[in-house]
C-alpha cells in the first residue's frame, strides 16, 4: 500500500479529504494516509499589521512542512499556491484543482460603521497573507474601490484569531470561512461582502501520476457523499473545531447554510485561468520572478493523474 503524508488541513478547504480518510476511501484505493500536522487551526498571537506581503513568509502556514520534507502533498488557495511554488526549495509544483471551492466573507462587528464595500475605503481588514481570504478580500474589494483605498492588512491565520482580532476592534473588518462566519452572524456582525474559491494540490517529486489519480477517486467519491447528503457533512465543520475551540460548540447544523458548502470532483487547471490568475497576481507585485505560469504546475503529473481518475 502506498504511503501518503498530508498536511493537515480543515474542514472549509479540505472536506472531501476529510471524508476519504475517515471513511476508508483512500485505503480502498491502495493508499495509506498520515497527517502532518501544521497546526492551522491552534489559536495564535496577533501579528504586526503590516500592509503589504512583501517579506511575509510564504509558507507561514501551508507549504511549509512539504518544504522540510515532512509531508508530501498539501492543498491550499489557488493563489497563494501559485506563489509557493515560485518560492519552493525542494521543486514542489501544483497538481490540479482540489474537491472543495471555499466559501467565505468579509464581515464586521455589529457595532461597525460599514454597511458596504465601499464604505471601507482606507479602512484596515485584516487577511492572512497568502492565504485564500488574503486573495479573496482583494477580488471583492477591488469591485468597489480603487486600488490605493484598498487597505489590507496582515492577520494571523485561522479564522478564530482574525474573528477575535476583529471584535476587539483592531481592525475594522475581517475575513472568515465556515463556520465562523455563520459565528459571526449568530453574534450579530454583519457579512459585506463573500465568495467562493478554488485551491489546488501541491506536491513534492514524492507524488507520481498513478498515486495522485488514486487520491482524486477516493476524492471523487467523497464529493458523490457530501452532494448526497450535505446536512450530514455540515456536522463536521462544528465537530473539527469544538474541541479547540467551545463556542463553535455551540453552533448547530441549522446554523449552517448548505448552500455555502461547495464540492466538486478535482480537475485540472484550466489553461485560461491559469493565465488570467498568473496575470492578476503579478498585477499585486507578486510572482516578479515567474515568466511563465507553466511553470507553477506539473504538467505531466496533472494530464496523466486526472486521466488516471475518470
Amino acid at each position: 500500500m502506498k504511503t501518503l503524508v498530508l498536511e493537515s488541513t480543515s474542514p472549509f478547504q479540505g472536506l472531501p479529504e476529510l471524508v476519504a480518510y475517515e471513511e476508508g476511501l483512500f485505503a480502498r484505493e491502495g493508499i495509506s494516509v498520515a497527517w502532518a500536522d501544521r497546526d492551522e487551526a491552534g489559536i495564535k498571537a496577533t501579528e504586526s499589521l503590516v500592509g503589504s506581503p512583501k517579506g511575509v513568509d510564504p509558507f507561514g502556514s501551508h507549504g511549509k512542512l512539504v518544504e522540510q520534507g515532512k509531508a508530501d502533498m498539501y492543498n491550499a488557495c489557488e493563489w497563494g499556491n501559485y506563489c509557493r511554488v515560485q518560492d519552493t526549495a525542494i521543486g514542489s509544483r501544483q497538481i490540479g484543482r482540489r474537491g472543495i471551492v471555499t466559501y467565505a466573507a468579509i464581515v464586521v462587528r455589529p457595532d461597525s460603521p460599514v454597511y458596504t464595500a465601499q464604505q471601507l475605503a482606507g479602512r484596515p481588514v485584516g487577511v492572512p497573507f497568502y492565504a485564500g481570504t488574503h486573495y479573496v478580500a482583494l477580488h471583492l474589494l477591488g469591485g468597489f474601490l480603487p486600488r490605493d483605498q484598498i487597505k489590507v492588512v496582515r492577520a494571523p491565520n485561522g479564522s478564530r484569531n482574525r474573528f477575535n482580532l476583529m471584535m476587539r476592534g483592531e481592525v475594522e473588518a475581517t475575513t472568515l470561512t465556515e463556520p465562523y462566519v455563520s459565528l459571526a452572524e449568530k453574534k450579530g456582525c454583519r457579512v459585506i461582502c463573500s465568495a467562493f474559491y478554488h485551491g489546488t494540490e501541491v506536491a513534492s517529486d514524492k507524488v507520481d501520476a498513478e498515486t495522485y489519480a488514486a487520491f482524486n477517486r477516493a476524492v471523487r467519491e467523497a464529493v458523490r457523499r457530501i452532494n448526497a447528503d450535505k446536512r450530514k457533512y455540515l456536522a463536521w465543520f462544528i465537530d473539527y473545531h469544538k474541541p479547540r475551540d467551545p463556542e463553535i460548540g455551540t453552533l448547530t447544523v441549522d446554523d449552517l447554510r448548505e448552500s455555502r458548502l461547495v464540492v466538486c470532483d478535482p480537475a485540472p487547471i484550466p489553461a485560461d485561468e491559469l493565465q488570467r490568475t498568473y496575470d492578476w497576481v503579478r498585477s499585486w507585485g507578486m510572482l516578479e520572478e515567474t515568466a511563465s505560469p507553466l511553470a507553477l504546475v506539473n504538467m505531466d503529473v496533472q494530464s496523466n493523474a486526472h486521466i488516471g481518475a475518470e
